[in-house]
């Protein structure tokens, strides 16, 4: 009987362990599931409601981009179709081009038409670039990319000029001449157009060349996992998709945490090897990338002053879209589209901005702002947040004078040092939850950090950003919204790749596109960085960033004319 008593035991005991392994396994499921890991197929659609496929199935698929499963309206594709076909960049006919028959900018030359005429201020100059490869032979193709500007070095003067591409190998250049004096044209070739199909490939192929990671945490156990907005490969993935603008994000969910132990974002580094080796010699420093392209004969011209006329509006331009927007004339910058107000004391500037909230939301081209007001204005005081250095956010404050100055970077992807998940927030999100009125300044500026992105990520970000300032306008609208552009920047071989000045190009071009027609108003960053005498910089130095301050500071408070 004792026998048969032990092995009741022993069946009992086994069931319990069994039981015990059920819930364990059910356990495991319920968590899995309810951190909205993704292992199929999920999107957004238009009206913010979640849609899964099976989550059980486990099948080889591609890289899961969220930006592929956003359902657009019809308006929504019909816009983003023209936008791509408004940027869509001239191809070679052949797919491979050999380096020696690429563009040479040491063989290509720029002549300036009718270089001895009769030039006044006001009037326009016309140029011709010739391009020729490494053989010296002419090219018989577009699709590279310049930059023009005409300059004065002793007046401090500069302004861009406008290019038009022949796709045949020959490109012209607009200037107006703004000032009198002795003007000279400079042209460089940023990249040959072999280059840029090597950066359209890079763009849609790889979306994973700046990766990024997260910190997961739950007690003393820890765990970092790769994030993106495209995460190739079968693991199991945390969903961080926004709730509200559908902005896809993802990152490899932990092995043993939950999607909701995360506790910071930070940029992961940069992919290597993501050019052939014959790729690569399009990317040559002192060879093809941001070159000087010489004359062929005189590289300046004598502008005459401008007769019988009101010298303080020789220089404006009715349509806001002027090409130039503006220029410098002893490194002040004066615009074409808007009275532009020099703020040179602090007392300026504190007695414009008395009583208002200025809100600057971006990436840390804008964060010079905050920097250079809190430094400047001696009454503006930085307020500690305990915020991370460069990171933010970050707030400085006027007692006295009742200004409330703040900075916030815009939300994933941020190539930042680390930010605590908490503390990543959508521009779109922000500008919902402010009220507005006639004492709030916004200030945007959204570019650099998408660079390495299909454009339709970008047209997103700036669609649900829209959205949210039409709805700010509608309810307030007296706010008072700017929006600062990209700018240019310095190349090196590896600096195209991520951040190539092409790239911000078009997805400056993107923007303005996208913001014309609302009432917000654009600080030309672009002109500003391109149009000055001082080599570029991702951060461009005070005296530029002084200017963008008084083009800034002259929406807010507006001469009286």
């Amino acid at each position: 009987m004792w026998r048969d008593s032990f092995r009741l035991q022993i069946f009992c005991l086994l069931m319990a362990i069994l039981a015990i392994v059920v819930l364990v396994h059910n356990f495991f499921q319920l968590e899995h599931l309810d951190d909205d890991t993704v292992s199929g197929s999920n999107w957004i659609t238009e009206n913010n409601v979640q849609h899964s496929l099976s989550q059980t199935t486990k099948t080889t698929r591609k890289p899961y981009c969220g930006y592929k499963q956003q359902i657009l309206s019809k308006r929504e594709q019909a816009e983003q179709e023209s936008l791509l076909a408004a940027i869509k960049w001239p191809k070679p006919s052949d797919s491979k081009i050999a380096f020696v028959q690429s563009t040479d900018p040491a063989h290509s030359d720029f002549v300036i038409l009718k270089p001895s005429g009769f030039f006044k201020v006001g009037d326009r100059l016309e140029v011709l670039v010739r391009m020729r490869d490494f053989q010296g032979k002419p090219k018989q193709y577009g699709g590279d990319y310049l930059q023009a500007r005409i300059h004065s070095p002793l007046l401090k003067a500069g302004a861009t000029g406008r290019i038009v591409d022949c796709r045949n190998g020959l490109y012209k250049v607009f200037f107006t001449l703004l000032w009198p004096g002795e003007v000279k044209v400079s042209v460089s070739l940023v990249h040959p157009s072999e280059a840029i199909q090597v950066l359209l490939r890079l763009r849609e192929e790889r979306p994973d060349r700046v990766y990024f990671k997260s910190s997961f945490k739950s007690g003393r156990y820890s765990e970092t996992t790769e994030c993106n907005v495209c995460l190739p490969g079968d693991l199991p993935v945390c969903n961080f998709t926004d709730l509200y603008t559908g902005e896809p994000w993802f990152c490899y969910k932990p092995r043993k945490l939950s999607c909701a132990s995360r506790i910071s974002h930070a940029k992961g580094g940069y992919q290597k090897g993501l050019l052939t080796q014959e790729e690569s010699l399009f990317f040559q420093s002192d060879v093809n990338i941001k070159r000087p392209i010489l004359s062929s004969g005189p590289d300046s011209v004598i502008v005459k002053p401008k007769a019988f006329t009101d010298s303080s509006g020789m220089d404006r331009a009715e349509d806001p879209t002027a090409s130039p927007s503006g220029y410098y004339y002893e490194d002040w910058w004066r615009s074409r589209t808007h009275w532009v107000h020099h703020f040179n004391k602090s007392d300026d500037i504190t007695k414009c901005l008395q009583g208002k909230v200025i809100h600057l939301f971006g990436d840390s081209t804008i964060r010079q702002w905050f920097e250079y007001l809190t430094a400047f204005v001696p009454d503006l005081v930085e307020f500690n947040l305990g915020s991370p250095k460069n990171v933010g956010p970050f707030m400085s404050v006027d007692l006295k004078h009742n200004i409330l100055l703040k900075f916030r970077c815009h939300g994933p992807p941020i190539r930042f040092s680390t930010i605590f998940s908490s503390e990543l927030r959508y521009i779109a999100n922000e500008l919902n939850g402010i009220v507005g009125g006639r004492n709030t300044v916004i200030a945007i500026t959204i570019w650099s950090h998408f660079s390495t992105f299909p454009v339709e990520v970008y047209i997103r970000r700036l669609r649900n950003i829209r959205r949210s300032i039409i709805q700010l306008l509608d309810r307030s609208p007296k706010t008072l919204i700017i929006i600062r552009t990209a700018n240019v920047q310095e190349l090196g071989p590896e600096v195209s790749l991520f951040n190539s000045d092409w790239y911000s190009f078009q997805l400056d071009s993107v923007m303005r596109k996208m913001f014309s027609g609302i009432a917000v108003h654009f600080v030309d960053a672009w002109e500003m960085s391109l149009a000055h005498y001082l080599p570029h910089n991702l951060h461009p130095k005070e005296v530029i960033v002084k200017n963008q301050i008084d083009a800034f500071l002259s929406y807010v408070c507006p001469l009286q004319t």
